[in-house]
This record gives C-alpha cells, sequence and structure tokens, in this order.
C-alpha cells in the first residue's frame, strides 16, 4: 500500500518504514519523462517550493491559488500562530524578572498590584495579521521573478493533464500539464454540536479577529494546537482551561516532555481537565458553555474548538483522474510524492504525512525533482526534526522513545535535567531537560528530544547527529561553548558512554 501514515512521529527506526511500498501497484517502475509543463494546485508551502524547484529546472510553472499564496501555514496557522506565541514568551520571560533582580517601576493598579506589563490584544492581532500579509507578499514577488505564473482562483482535475481554474476575477481558464502537483492542505476540523461562529465559539484560524483578551478561555483537545494556544492565553494574562479527552496533554509526545509541560501548565494557574471529553459547546447570553460526555458543564467567555484538521481534497476531481485517496480522505502518495495516477503528485497536509511546513515543503521539492528526472532522495521521516512552541518548547527528532519500545530495539538513554546548565542557571531557566537515545550496541545516535525555552533552536546539533548517523561519542568529544544551553547535549551524550544504565 501507498504512504497513508498519520501522526508526528514514524514508528520505527530502519531505513524502511512499515506501510511503505515503492512504487504504488498502479505507477510504472521506470523514470517519469522529464516535464515542460507543470501545474501546482495550492500555494503552502509545499506548492510554492515545488514551483520555484520546477521553474528553475527550466519548466512552464502555472500555480493557482485560492486564499493567498503562503497558504494556510503563512496565513492562517504557523506564521500567525507562533508571532502570537512570541508575543506571549516575552510574558514568560517577565515573570522570571524579580528572580534576577528585577523590579517593576511602575505605578501599582486599582487593585494594588503591579502589572509589568500589559497586552493589547487589538495591537497584538494586527501585528499578527500584518505579517501574515507580508510574509505572503514576499512569496507572491519571488515566485513572479522567478517566472512563475501565478493565477488566483480554485484548481481542480480534468483527468491526469489537465486542470480547470475558476478564477477569482470571474470565468474559467484550463491549463494543460505535463505533472500535477497538488498541495492544497488542510482546515480545522469541526463539530456538528459545537459550530464555530466567530466570535465565541472560534476555530485557530479565527482568533486574530479578536480585539479584546477573552477572560475565560475554554480550550477544547490538548494536543499540539491545543497546548501552544491554552500556553499562548494563560501567557497572555486569559484565564484558561484545558479540556483533554486524554489521560494527559500532549498525548502523541514523549511522556516525560508531555509531563512536564502539564505541571507548567498547573504551576501557572491553567485549569487542566484530564479524560474529560466534550460534547458540546454553545452560546450563552454572555460567553459560552461546553458540555462534558459526562454531564458535566465548563462556562468560559469564550471556546476556541482545537479538535484536528481534515484535508482540503474534497472538489479536486481526484476521481475523474484516478487518484486514490484514504478513508480520511487524504492523498495517497508514497515516498517520493507520487500519487496513484501517473504525472499527478501530492504534497503537505493533504496527504496526512506528517503536519510539518517543512515536510510539505520537503514533500513538493522532492516531487519536482522526481517529476523532471533529477537524483531524488525519498522522504525520510527519521530526520524530520518537529517543535511544539509551548513555554518551554518540546523539540524532537528521529525515534521516540515509544518507537523503540515498540520496535524491540535495544537502546540506552541518558536525561539531563535543563536546572543543572549553568547558563540555564543565569537565565532564571528551571523548566526541561535534555534526553537522548542511542544503540546499545553500535551506540548511534536514534533520536532525543529537549524541552527548553527555544528547543527547536537547540534540537539541531541532535539532527545532525541523526541525520548523519554520528554517535553519541561523537556527539560527546565535540567543543561547546561554556556557558550554553546546547552543552547540556554533549553532557548527556557523554553519560552514555559505555554506561548500561537505561539499555533497554
Amino acid at each position: 500500500m501507498p504512504w497513508v501514515a498519520h501522526g508526528r512521529h514514524n514508528a520505527g527506526v530502519t531505513a524502511t518504514t512499515p506501510g511503505i511500498a515503492e512504487p504504488p501497484p498502479e505507477q510504472p517502475t521506470e523514470d517519469v519523462r522529464p516535464a515542460s509543463r507543470v501545474v501546482v494546485v495550492g500555494g503552502g508551502p509545499g506548492g510554492y517550493e515545488a514551483a520555484l524547484v520546477a521553474r528553475r529546472a527550466g519548466a512552464e510553472v502555472t500555480l493557482v491559488e485560492q486564499q493567498g499564496l503562503g497558504g494556510a501555514a503563512v496565513l492562517t496557522d504557523v506564521v500567525p500562530s507562533k508571532t502570537l506565541i512570541a508575543t506571549a514568551e516575552w510574558m514568560t520571560i517577565a515573570e522570571r524578572a524579580p528572580e534576577l533582580g528585577i523590579r517593576d517601576g511602575g505605578v501599582p493598579d486599582p487593585t494594588g498590584t503591579h502589572p509589568a506589563h500589559l497586552v493589547d490584544l487589538a495591537r497584538v492581532n494586527a501585528r499578527v495579521v500584518e505579517l501574515a500579509a507580508a510574509q505572503s507578499r514576499d512569496i507572491c514577488a519571488r515566485l513572479e521573478s522567478e517566472g512563475v505564473r501565478v493565477l488566483d482562483g480554485h484548481g481542480r482535475l480534468d483527468g491526469p493533464q489537465r486542470v480547470v481554474v475558476d478564477r477569482t476575477d470571474g470565468g474559467t481558464e484550463t491549463v494543460d500539464a505535463d505533472v500535477v502537483l497538488l498541495a492544497t492542505g488542510a482546515t480545522p476540523r469541526t463539530l456538528p454540536e459545537a459550530m464555530p461562529d466567530g466570535e465565541r465559539i472560534l476555530t485557530w484560524t479565527q482568533l486574530y479577529d479578536l480585539t479584546e483578551l477573552p477572560e475565560r478561555l475554554v480550550v477544547v483537545g490538548s494536543g499540539v494546537t491545543g497546548a501552544e494556544f491554552a500556553g499562548a492565553y494563560k501567557a497572555l494574562g486569559a484565564q484558561v482551561v484545558l479540556v483533554s479527552s486524554r489521560d494527559r496533554v500532549l498525548p502523541g509526545e514523549d511522556a516525560d516532555a508531555a509531563e512536564l509541560i502539564e505541571d507548567v501548565f498547573r504551576q501557572r494557574g491553567m485549569e487542566v481537565m484530564s479524560r474529560s471529553r466534550a460534547q458540546s459547546a454553545v452560546r450563552t447570553d454572555d460567553g459560552v458553555l461546553v458540555t462534558l460526555a459526562d454531564g458535566r458543564t465548563v462556562e468560559g467567555s469564550h471556546c476556541l474548538m482545537a479538535v484536528g484538521s481534515v484535508p482540503s481534497t474534497s472538489g479536486l476531481g481526484l476521481e475523474t483522474a484516478g487518484v486514490r485517496t484514504t478513508r480520511t480522505g487524504h492523498i495517497e502518495v508514497d515516498r517520493v510524492s507520487r500519487t496513484s495516477t501517473r504525472g499527478v503528485y501530492a504534497a503537505g497536509d493533504c496527504t496526512g504525512v506528517l503536519p510539518l511546513a517543512s515536510v510539505a515543503a520537503m514533500q513538493g521539492r522532492i516531487a519536482m525533482a522526481h517529476a523532471l528526472g533529477d537524483a531524488v532522495v525519498p522522504l525520510d521521516l527519521q530526520v524530520v526534526a518537529a517543535n511544539i512552541f509551548t513555554a518551554p518548547e518540546i523539540a524532537t527528532v528521529g525515534a521516540s522513545q515509544n518507537s523503540l519500545e515498540e520496535s524491540g530495539v535495544r537502546y540506552r538513554t541518558s536525561m539531563l535535567e535543563l536546572a543543572r546548565n549553568p547558563r540555564a542557571k543565569m537565565l532564571g531557566m528551571h523548566d526541561g531537560f535534555v534526553k537522548l537515545f542511542a544503540h546499545a550496541t553500535t551506540g548511534i545516535v536514534l533520536g532525543g528530544v529537549v524541552v527548553a525555552p527555544r528547543a527547536g533552536e537547540l534540537v539541531f546539533p541532535i539532527t545532525l547527529a541523526v541525520a548523519q548517523r554520528l554517535t553519541a561519542d561523537d556527539v560527546a568529544q565535540s567543543f561547546t561553548v561554556y556557558p550554553s544551553l546546547s552543552g547540556s547535549i554533549a553532557e548527556v551524550a557523554r553519560t552514555l558512554h559505555h554506561t548500561e544504565v537505561g539499555s533497554r
């Protein structure tokens, strides 16, 4: 069967990922003829990166996008959310000020407290929208400078080598193609009993319309999106209730990391309701009422529904072109982004492989390299680094501890608390750790977890180790700056030298 994997992490630690067949049964095994006409449907990371690769290879490229270049990643998802979270991060840093000897010199407010900073959510969200729009314009300018033709409208397949575009400005245009790439992304999942209204019951794409900070925000869903926004709005000053149907927040992540984040959430005053499945959310006179499956209710001023996403694959003419989808509506692809129909490729969230902008971009680049006859390295999820933008952040790469346990691979693991790091002490950082997994026999680094402020930056040395198959000794013997947060990575690697502690 083609690759139809879902979730953040791969299931194994070998080069061949279970569930992947190369190529799909209907695909010919010979190389695809180099294409001269490429049509990309979707202008997100998977689409615009593919368009640039194809254009630089000399192809005639048309990109079709309905909502704006950059797609959801730039306009409603990654860029806006991480901009909002970056603002919240400053509030989190400010909490450490008294410990560092910094005090507020302001005048007490009427309550008698000294708020060091107050959040103007209208300005925050205006800046979020401005930055997203600027990034979209930059992408447009880059595509046009490279000679990519951009069509505003909705594209759909009319057979495997033709795309029909319903133009935004009216009319229909048909574009013939040697190769088509579908990169249409995904949209927030909604529940019939909790339909968003854009005012009180919201999806994450609608949060940026708020002009005032929610007094009490109920976040339904404790996955990555729910956890990120719950943490951000708590830091911005809102009361937050996080409703989780699972035993803990971030159920798909490293257990030690998820436990730490949940503890931090509670310490900061967030109410976390575990094993509590939301059944409905309705408007009240001045807020929302969330009803749980066991009959309990939760009141709030606003409710964020963060219950996953669905692929944007309807209305693409997939059946007409013979492109297969999964039962969830995702487009089936292999490791070079081919679908079941020759000449038709797909990339990004519409494939369900891994919902990361970096993976979408890589899928798009791989697709065009393959279609245009260039050398291709198939997508390898083993070397994908992922980051959760909570405070502290959680960054992971390579095999997870759960996947190692399930696969039966013998491994050694070591973990070091961030609070022991001298640089962390200087910065007033207390919560976090570095954890590495190494093969019990060869010592090759199989994966790692970093929980720390800016963990997304710190994980890169571990990513290099996993990608280049370095051993723990290789990492341990490399110089690090003293003092530095990255020094903890080398220190953890040193503890893995000839140790049997933690071997599995």
